[in-house]
């Protein structure tokens, strides 16, 4: 069997950067959650952002205001963000369905509950009038407006931000851009992240840099930059000893994983073009192949692509579908880090379509990693009693959906060769 082909690894940069860095964490001590390269990963990061100042400068002053924290995980960027915004035990947190569960468990550690918004069926993303209803049910029946609203840029694909923004002013929320896949993807040509009052980035070892783990959170300006920054390293209070009023958390990242950070933003618009270029190999691929959807990008968006993605019309037939969901699954599907629970029922209540999961295994069979799409988290059984506002659109995309290779690991030779057994595992 050649080589298997995973869905999107992290790749180093050629000239080395990353080790430069490192070595000089090393070779000066700095290897701690504090440092030179920490310092230069927040330069690095709010010198990207900038490139696109028009909207995100101070209407009072003229001047830019944007700040970043780099963090430990971009879940810990959207726990910090979400306190930020004032959430807190009771509160109501308006959250994309559509989505990985690191975009909602943050709301729950704060003591809040998650109201679940389904997608628009153009981007994916955060259905801007479902959103609007929800607000007003919710402050008819529970008589206070949600804390924040949390739009998801699923895929790396932008949401329709100036409509979220739009129902947001109206009723003065706060909004947190999860833009933990959207990193360099543009909405009207402004990087994603910098529309909202926070911005999520994740740079876990499967996005589009990494730093083996880590996150950042774009902040409106320095005053809200050094609240988080408190609460990121503890919460501790001026004195010469430790003295705490509140709780903080050891959220900061380290000087090491700062350090592979500034070698892979050398690399950032490299790794983009590359996941624009394969998506653009599986777009003309499939573009006339009957059944098959690629999931492109409306007019007005650049998407990064982080996955390429792909919906199976339900009357397509795919080779090994009477051998789909056969026995139970023993692991977790894309390699999940850590343990996971094992031997459960062979089915749940909300699930790919059988030629899905016929076409995930023959990919699989032939040494392709593929994955279904995010669950949406009202189907899951972690949030079932979450208030939700659903129109169908999350659970038909992920009955039907499938994310395809698409990394900086991925060539051509092996889009060439993820194309040609998904049409050959057609009947």
């Amino acid at each position: 069997m050649a080589n298997r082909i995973y869905l999107c690894l992290a790749h180093m940069s050629e000239a080395g950067w990353e080790q430069k860095y490192i070595q000089e964490a090393f070779d000066t001590n700095w290897v701690v959650p504090l440092g030179p390269n920490v310092n230069g990963f927040e330069d690095d990061l709010k010198q990207y952002v900038r490139r696109q100042e028009s909207g995100v400068r101070s209407q009072e002053t003229g001047v830019w205001t944007k700040e970043v924290v780099a963090l430990s995980s971009g879940t810990a960027a959207v726990h910090l963000g979400l306190l930020a915004c004032g959430v807190g035990p009771g509160d109501e947190v308006l959250v994309q369905s559509f989505t990985f569960c690191a975009s909602t468990h943050p709301i729950k550690y704060l003591g809040a509950t998650p109201v679940m918004i389904d997608s628009e069926a153009e981007t994916w993303n955060m259905d801007p009038q479902l959103l609007e209803q929800a607000i007003k049910d919710r402050i008819a029946l529970t008589g206070r407006k949600p804390k924040a609203i949390v739009p998801v840029y699923l895929y790396g694909m932008p949401a329709k931000i100036d409509e979220i923004l739009a129902v947001a002013a109206r009723y003065d929320i706060p909004v947190l851009e999860d833009a933990a896949e959207g990193f360099g993807s543009r909405y009207k040509g402004r990087v994603v992240g910098t529309f909202g009052n926070f911005g999520i980035l994740s740079f876990n070892g499967n996005k589009m840099i990494t730093t083996s783990g880590g996150g950042a959170l774009i902040c409106p300006d320095m005053e809200a930059r050094n609240r988080v920054m408190w609460y990121a390293t503890q919460a501790r209070e001026a004195y010469p000893y430790y003295h705490h009023e509140a709780v903080g958390y050891n959220y900061r990242m380290s000087n090491i994983c700062a350090g592979i950070g500034r070698g892979q933003m050398i690399v950032l618009d490299e790794h983009i073009a590359h996941h624009r270029h394969i998506a653009a190999k599986y777009r003309d691929a499939f573009a006339h192949v009957e059944g098959i959807t690629f999931h492109d990008e409306p007019s007005d968006m650049q998407s990064n692509f982080w996955l390429s993605t792909i919906l199976l019309d339900e009357s397509l037939h795919v080779c090994g579908e009477e051998h789909a969901y056969e026995k139970p699954v023993s692991g977790a599907i894309g390699g999940a880090a850590g343990q996971v629970h094992s031997g459960g029922p062979v089915h749940t209540d909300c699930e790919p379509n059988r030629n899905v999961e016929a076409m995930r295994m023959a990919l699989d069979q032939a040494g392709v990693e593929s994955r279904p799409l995010w669950k949406p988290m009202h189907r899951q059984p972690v949030y079932h009693d979450a208030p939700a506002y659903i129109n169908g659109v999350s659970e038909d995309l992920f009955r039907r959906g499938l994310c395809l290779p698409s990394g900086p690991m991925v060539s051509d030779a092996d889009v060439e060769r993820i194309i040609a057994t998904i049409l050959s595992a057609i009947k």
